[in-house]
């Protein structure tokens, strides 16, 4: 640690024991901060690396930890619970109009992710995570993102050579010198514009956006509970549909065996079933992506899983478990998905997904009905 920091960090010791280190000196007041003092204030890990302990943690470890110390707020594979923060998962969504800002999708060093593990965490606990138990969790926090394999180990020695995806995505506020300047001008008070004359209305130039009623658009509903005096030329419009409507004879009524029927009925798929489906899949959005324009996150994406060979989606890096997976040609049927999402560290040993399964049979067969309807 250099001499300056040093003094520093003894001076903002002497503050907390009620004395400044000029009155320390001359009334006496306060001690100087002790070695031990001084290093259990000195937590602080820059980007650069510098701060860090020496010690190390894997990823198998991590998850192990995470699960007794974290995923009590952010779930088992850091998917976020209630109010808490989702942890992975959410690349590419920076653009869109609700970004999921993680540590994989957002944060710029792995540097913030160590420092604020061992500083704060877990809530209400602070600072009972150990050395080594910091550098396990944020190789499981890696790993959840996509971003190491199952069997890395994160050190003091490697921790400069993992680079997050957005560490380019941020850049030094420059508006002192790029923005301030043009506001500090003498205002000008007169002759802003010229004279503003109207040519014409929007709505002569039909411009004007319509509601479905015909009426402009974010026109406010009637709160007087009246409808509207139809005009007699309006009233009778509708009778007339009405009379030809039930002129029709059988030949042009529509028959029973050609009316409509919903989707997911004409699919032999039960509609209630599909929607409990879309409800569980909340546990899977944060890592997995389904529907049109479905891309890979943090997992592959769902279209087409059902009576996909395992291992198969182009793009995505599987784990050596789906490898040997994709080697027997075997297809996800509604079974194996059964199977799997049960329990996918027994089904798939080594696999990277870290959910720890869904333990209710109404809940899988929810999630498979929607995976079918879905993700085609």
């Amino acid at each position: 640690m250099s001499k300056s920091r040093k003094l520093v960090l003894s001076a903002l010791f002497a503050v907390s024991l009620g004395a400044t280190p000029v009155l320390a000196e001359k009334l006496g007041l306060g001690r100087p901060a002790l070695p031990e003092e001084v290093d259990a204030w000195d937590v602080t890990v820059l980007p650069d690396g510098k701060g860090l302990r020496p010690g190390s943690g894997d990823v198998t470890t991590g998850e192990a930890v995470f699960g007794e110390k974290c995923a009590a707020c952010h779930g088992e594979f850091a998917e976020g619970l209630d109010a808490w923060p989702v942890l992975a998962g959410g690349q590419g969504s920076l653009k869109d109009r609700r970004p999921v800002k993680t540590i994989g999708s957002y944060w710029p060093h792995l540097s913030t992710v160590w420092d604020y593990v061992h500083r704060s965490m877990p809530f209400g606990s602070a600072q009972t995570v150990s050395v080594d138990e910091t550098y396990a969790i944020t190789a499981f926090l890696l790993y959840s993102n996509g971003l190491v394999d199952e069997d890395f180990v994160l050190s003091k020695e490697n921790f400069g050579e993992v680079q997050l995806p957005n560490n380019q995505g941020f850049y030094a506020d420059d508006r002192s010198e790029a923005e301030y300047p043009l506001f500090s001008k003498e205002p000008c008070m007169k002759d802003c514009r010229g004279p503003v004359k109207v040519t014409k209305r929007a709505v002569e130039l039909k411009v004007t956006p319509t509601d479905p009623d015909g009426k402009p658009a974010g026109t406010l509903p009637d709160i007087t509970g009246q409808a509207p005096v139809q005009q007699k030329s309006e009233a009778a419009e509708p009778a007339a549909e009405t009379d030809t409507a039930s002129a029709k004879t059988p030949a042009e009524a529509p028959s029973e065996a050609t009316a409509p029927v919903e989707t997911a009925s004409a699919e032999g798929m039960d509609h209630e079933l599909v929607e409990e489906g879309k409800t569980v899949f909340k546990k899977c959005q944060a890592c997995h992506k389904i529907g049109d324009g479905a891309k890979n996150a943090t997992g592959p994406h769902l279209n087409g899983v059902v009576g996909r060979v395992p291992g198969t989606v182009e793009g995505y890096k599987y784990s050596k478990a789906f490898s040997k997976m994709q080697a027997t040609g075997e297809v996800w049927d509604d079974a194996r998905l059964a199977a799997f999402l049960e329990n996918p560290k027994t089904f798939a040993a080594g696999t990277k997904m870290t959910f720890a399964g869904l333990k209710k049979e109404d809940e899988r067969s929810a999630l498979i009905a929607y995976l079918k309807s879905a993700g085609k």
